[in-house]
């Protein structure tokens, strides 16, 4: 564990929502001089910068944005890069800095290394679910009366908080493939090298995986890379460790260490709060875990019934009388969104209802003919963003191409019946129209409400 008090560190990547200026902050505070840059301009990233003046202001950090500069990464002591970068084996100016030796991490890697005990992390990843169902692990232990926190790649870094995280809490992560990518040693390594990777070092005493499809092909290359940086999860398990594999997933996707104790839960917990057979599942998932780390089951079970759901993942918003409005627009995989239509087949009070689906945006090179297909058992299938017309063209020229989310809700709520369900789930990313899912979502609670774009 390198110390930092004198380095120089390029982090590569502010970004728009806090993760860069998280673990900047961090680093200044370890007495490293830091330089944050970022192709993006000040302009766009006005909250990021306005959130570190006090820090460039007494010349502690200094920006870079608009651009990257090769020689910000070859004569710093430390780069630590954003794992939203796809392909790093490919950039440039981490090619550069891995040529003159600079050691090169992640933020996440940061975390793990500073932890207190492996043996109370639990690390959660898959295709979908892997947010619910680590908000659910953290709510159990909670609910059980567990200290315990929630970080990685939901909740924000927990750099800042290390000084509150004792040997007994439970830090409970959410590790996407990207970050896995990085934490395995695969960030240097092609797909067509794959058969050359380091094996693993790192992974968590207990490992969830929730389930594996083909997803962010874009950043891995191919699935087998992807494929590789999920596995790292479970890869470096020891004597003693748990792996808890999802019940849907397959062996060969989920291989894990030899030495670890594997179990695959076969219960799903009902009673729950949110809708959805897929919930339920997580919801069972998420009680073998907390079980794992030491609550008793009642309390876990207990716990999870009353969990509320996530903002944006078939959250319920206020709508026009007599309609029943979801807003699932963290659904940024085919499957996802399956799941969430498949929810309102099932008995309870949205069971069997007339669905209208809004889906499509920005594309992954995700096969998105399911989508398309679902139209004909639909009340209404409505297309948007860059994926909309191929949506469309699976659906035999039953789905309303819209374009926009706002032309999408005011053909919705125009067909829609007393009892029928609004529900944007756009098994697609957002990023060809929004800056995120969080503003697609808040834009269709505030169109169903009533408001205009």
């Amino acid at each position: 564990m390198m110390n930092l008090e004198g380095l120089k560190v390029t982090v590569m990547g502010l970004g728009r929502f806090g993760g860069g200026a998280g673990v900047t902050r961090w680093l200044a505070a370890q007495g490293a001089t830091v330089l944050v840059t970022d192709i993006e301009p000040a302009d766009k990233l006005k909250a990021s910068v306005d959130s570190l003046a006090d820090l460039t202001s007494r010349g502690i950090v200094s920006l870079r944005l608009g651009e990257h500069n090769v020689s910000d990464f070859t004569t710093c002591d430390l780069v630590v890069a954003n794992p939203a970068v796809p392909k790093p084996w490919e950039n440039r100016f981490l090619r550069a800095a891995w040529a003159a030796n600079v050691p090169v991490t992640t933020e996440i890697q940061l975390l793990v290394e500073r932890l207190p005990s492996r043996d109370h992390i639990i690390g959660i990843t898959g295709s979908v679910g892997k947010s619910t169902t680590s908000a659910m692990i953290h709510h159990a232990l909670r609910g059980a009366g567990m200290d315990a926190v929630l970080g990685g790649n939901i909740g924000g870094s927990l750099l800042g908080t290390l000084s509150q995280i004792n040997a007994s809490t439970w830090v409970v992560l959410e590790l996407s493939s990207a970050m896995l990518c990085w934490l395995g040693g695969l960030a240097k390594v092609p797909p067509s090298e794959l058969g050359d990777a380091p094996a693993p070092t790192w992974s968590p005493h207990i490992a969830v995986a929730t389930n594996f499809s083909p997803n962010h092909l874009d950043w891995h290359g191919d699935l087998a890379h992807y494929r590789r940086s999920k596995q790292v999860l479970l890869a470096a398990q020891r004597s003693g460790d748990i792996a808890i594999i999802g019940p849907t997933s397959e062996t060969s996707d989920w291989k894990h260490a030899a030495a670890a104790r594997r179990i695959v839960p076969n219960a799903e917990i009902d009673g729950l709060a949110i809708p959805g057979k897929h919930n339920r599942i997580n919801a069972g998932v998420a009680v073998e875990a907390a079980v794992a780390a030491g609550a008793s089951r009642e309390a876990a079970i207990a716990a999870v019934r009353t969990f509320p759901g996530l903002p944006h993942r078939l959250q319920r918003v206020p709508s026009r009388a007599g309609l029943r409005c979801f807003n699932d627009s963290k659904s940024t995989t085919p499957e996802s969104c399956l799941l969430a239509v498949r929810a309102f087949d099932e008995p309870g009070e949205c069971g069997s209802a007339r669905v209208h689906l809004i889906a499509g945006g920005y594309d992954k090179g995700s096969d998105l003919a399911p989508i398309g297909r679902l139209a004909s058992s639909l009340a209404g299938l409505y297309t948007i963003g860059k994926t909309g017309p191929a949506i469309a063209k699976a659906s035999d020229g039953h789905a309303h191409e819209c374009a926009t989310l706002d032309r999408a809700v005011a053909a919705a709520l125009e067909r829609a019946k007393e009892g029928d369900v609004i529900l944007l789930s756009p098994a697609c990313a957002s990023w060809d129209q929004f800056e995120n899912y969080e503003q697609r979502g808040e834009l269709f609670a505030k169109l169903v409400r009533g408001g205009t774009a």
